[in-house]
């Protein structure tokens, strides 16, 4: 079934703030503790834009950031959407996350939560996010599963981090994760100024994707057996470019939500369709398949051919 049979979207994609306590060198929207938060929604408007979503029975939302704990808004929105019967993901880098707002999310229908682990050694999870704890980010996990609520973990990798990937794994599996998501580092935002310190060359990608591939294989057989537990491994596909064809060939009928309200055509793209200041859902949801209708893969392939561009 097309998604332009559809009268509101299938999900939304909300960050719901671009601070950060963190300056992380691979981040897509170059989010900081320094990057200014004015402009971004208010509580009403937050609130009237989650109920919104309720009444259009939008299944899923994803809230992320920045880091979207930092918002003041975030658990109203996440309480607001759950108790409408919206499923929810929440995009962390675990930092802020302890057990009393785990036991108010646990409350909530929680499709997972999200965590960040891009090494397995405090040394190399710093140096990609500095001034941050790997031992913040592990317990955060443990936080998350001693709730009851399902962990995914998200591991990027960079020419330094890239050989703890597979011991990375095994911590993710050992905090038991149910999936793990990873994929080639996304130019955008302040991995562009980074790129010669973080990208991996064309051998140690391949040699990258020999050990997901063996993983997932090994993972897989255990859980096949009586003693072992799965997780799923996620990474294809692989690269910016397959998701951008891949969403051009499969629409995947998301709104992306940017803090200040404006609606973007694509999580791949800066391309502004809406504005959910002056919009309800429904009529973003409608110039969002306008905009499909037009030539937006084409210029966003171009835009990443050009050079990457960060994200407002």
């Amino acid at each position: 079934m097309r998604i332009d049979s559809f009268h509101a979207p299938l999900a939304v994609a909300w960050q719901l703030t671009n601070r950060c306590g963190l300056e992380c060198l691979h981040c897509l929207n170059g989010s900081g503790p320094r990057t200014p938060s004015n402009g971004e929604l208010t509580k009403e408007e937050c609130l009237r834009i989650a109920l919104d979503c309720v009444e259009c029975a939008i299944p899923y939302a994803i809230l992320g950031g920045g880091e979207p704990m930092l918002s003041p808004r975030f658990m109203e929105v996440a309480e607001t959407l759950g108790r409408g019967g919206v499923w929810l993901k929440i995009e962390t880098n675990g930092q802020m996350l302890r057990s009393a707002a785990a036991g108010r999310l646990s409350s909530l229908p929680i499709r997972s939560i999200q965590v960040s682990l891009d090494g397995a050694t405090q040394r190399t999870y710093e140096r990609l996010r500095p001034g941050a704890s790997l031992q913040a980010a592990v317990e955060a996990c443990r936080t998350v599963r001693k709730a009851g609520l399902p962990l995914e973990i998200t591991f990027v990798p960079t020419r330094f981090n890239v050989g703890e990937a597979s011991a990375a794994i095994d911590l993710a599996l050992e905090l038991g994760a149910f999936r793990f998501n990873t994929g080639r580092l996304i130019l955008r935002g302040r991995a562009v100024e980074n790129r010669r310190s973080l990208e991996l060359n064309e051998r140690a990608e391949r040699e990258f994707l020999r050990l997901l591939t063996r993983r997932e294989a090994e993972i897989s057989g255990r859980s096949a057996g009586t003693s072992g537990r799965g997780m799923e491994m996620c990474f294809r596909p692989f690269t910016f470019e397959e998701q951008v064809r891949s969403e051009a060939a499969e629409p995947s009928g998301t709104l992306t939500i940017l803090p200040d309200g404006r609606v973007s055509a694509s999580a791949a793209g800066d391309a502004v369709c809406a504005d959910l200041r002056t919009h309800t859902v429904k009529e973003a949801w409608r110039s969002y398949l306008r905009a499909r209708q037009g030539t937006w893969v084409e210029e966003i392939w171009a835009g990443l051919c050009l050079g990457p561009a960060t994200r407002s």
